[in-house]
């Protein structure tokens, strides 16, 4: 039977070992983004198109992606040097939040970044009703954002719930307007919330305090801090 099966599945290759991952916090930092002109006209993150490219292969995050987090690494450096954050970090975000703005909450439902890197459809979390593990926010918004009225929701690649993006939300596209939907401004805006306050995400307490401004469980640290040191290893998480 296993012949049989292999004249129609081809050759049977070795599995794919990844390198064992530490469990240091901070997760090490991955190769920097090259310092590109993040004052440019239109979305900068493509100048990051050559240099992404490979890394995406690798790590098997859309190049879209990877470019945003790397172009937010630039922003950062520039915007809030004390910060010292990586981009693999806003990678390990975008992997446990939506799979790099694919996932939907129905795996029969793929979203997918598009080629403007608008996410469509647009990826909008469960009301935030106090239900069991939810916290209870009433609307913020009058629904601009998630098309809820009663609840806030979080919304975009990077799940952001309406109140923290207007607070964070920040334009890295050039277009003029801060859109939770695009990588480019989700991932940007990421990096402007988890720099926020002087924390250095260089050391332990201030890459932890980051990430738990996102979510205060330590699974979710957990998660978040193994996919960053998969991506700063050059493979998938």
């Amino acid at each position: 039977m296993v012949g049989a099966m292999a004249m129609f599945v081809g050759p049977v290759q070795a599995p794919f070992t990844k390198q064992p991952i530490p469990d240091n916090v901070p997760p090490a930092a991955a190769e920097a983004a090259p310092r590109v002109d993040v004052h440019a006209p239109g979305r900068t993150a493509d100048q990051l198109a050559q240099w992404a490219q490979p890394i995406a292969e690798a790590t098997r995050i859309p190049s879209a992606a990877v470019r945003a987090y790397a172009n937010a690494e630039v922003i950062a450096a520039e915007s809030w040097p004390e910060c010292n954050l990586s981009w693999n970090t806003l990678a390990g975000l975008g992997q446990v939040e939506t799979r790099h703005g694919t996932y939907t909450g129905n795996w029969m439902k793929p979203a997918e970044i598009q080629a403007d890197g608008v996410v469509r459809p647009p990826i909008v979390g469960v009301p935030l009703d106090g239900s069991p593990g939810f916290a209870e926010i009433r609307d913020t918004d009058g629904g601009a954002l998630d098309g809820d009225t009663e609840f806030d929701r979080a919304v975009g690649p990077m799940q952001f719930i309406p109140e923290t993006w207007r607070r964070h939300g920040i334009d890295a596209s050039g277009d003029g307007v801060a859109d939770p939907h695009h990588i480019d401004d989700a991932a940007a805006s990421s990096a402007r919330l988890l720099c926020s306050g002087g924390r250095d995400l260089a050391t332990p307490e201030g890459w932890t305090s980051a990430i738990r401004s996102y979510n205060q469980s330590d699974q979710y640290v957990r998660d978040v801090r193994d996919a960053a040191a998969n991506y700063a290893l050059n493979q998938s998480a």
